[in-house]
């Protein structure tokens, strides 16, 4: 597996607040929500990445305003349609 490596200064942990283990996880989390939100990262794949079960990740999407599913508005259109 590969891995990434982002380097940064103490600085940056004393301006975030946070722990190395923090930022990591942050940094992981908003890394997949970008990447699940413009499409590149299926619900699954984005979840593995943040490290975290899809339920959760769901429930952190709706935290950032992304919309899980994506409808345009014929697609909405259909689904409302009484058949």
């Amino acid at each position: 597996m590969q891995a990434l490596n982002i380097p940064y200064g103490e600085d940056i942990l004393v301006a975030t607040g946070s722990t190395p283990e923090q930022l990591e996880q942050e940094c992981r989390l908003l890394l997949a929500v970008k990447l699940f939100e413009i499409g590149r990262l299926s619900l699954g794949k984005a979840a593995a990445i943040a490290g975290l079960p899809k339920l959760r990740f769901i429930d952190d999407l709706g935290s950032f305003k992304v919309p899980v599913i994506n409808l345009d508005d014929d697609q909405i259109a259909d689904e409302l349609r009484d058949d």
